[in-house]
């Protein structure tokens, strides 16, 4: 009688950069066996949403962003003269965390303030040129990562993944 082999444990980051001393980065990946064993402890969802974030903080690095400057640069774009806690609230980010992005995107010039005219105390943020070409770099990359997961997908299954995704960010709004 054969013994049953236990299912794998997730011995290994699904894809972690290990940093030493050195500047040396190596990324170890788990294979198919630890990917599904970690996807039924953390669930699916959770698991595609970790990856998905970890490589477009991947994709985004050389251009010196991470994903939440990316999407407080988007927030910019779409609604220029937002304050620093209505980026928060937008974003769905923290207070403090959009006060470190804000102070980061002003000091490398990407973004500016301006007092707001009636209320003084309260600053508005907008896009400078630099801000916005760096917005135009970053969403060109997050596009093409995009199109790299859908690729398998014919145009029903994208659309079928869209409306579910959206319906999962629609019903979930009403929980923050």
């Amino acid at each position: 009688m054969a013994l049953k082999q236990p299912e794998p444990e997730f011995s290994r980051p699904f894809a972690v950069d290990r940093l030493g001393k050195t500047a040396v980065t190596e990324t170890l990946l788990a294979g198919p066996a630890e990917c599904a064993a970690l996807a039924k402890r953390m669930g699916i969802v959770q698991l595609a949403q970790l990856s998905a974030v970890v490589t477009l903080e991947r994709t985004l690095a050389d251009l010196g962003v991470t994903p939440p400057q990316f999407i407080v640069l988007t927030m910019l774009k779409a609604y220029p003269g937002l304050s620093g806690a209505d980026l928060a609230r937008i974003a769905l980010l923290t207070p403090q965390t959009v006060g470190v992005i804000i102070r980061n995107l002003q000091r490398d010039g990407s973004i500016r303030k301006t007092p707001h005219p009636v209320h003084g105390r309260v600053q508005q943020w907008t896009l400078t040129r630099r801000g916005q070409d760096l917005l135009v770099r970053c969403r060109r990359r997050a596009l093409a990562l995009e199109r790299r997961l859908a690729a398998d997908l014919s145009a029903t299954g994208q659309a079928t993944v869209r409306r579910w995704l959206s319906k999962i960010a629609t019903d979930l709004q009403q929980d923050i």
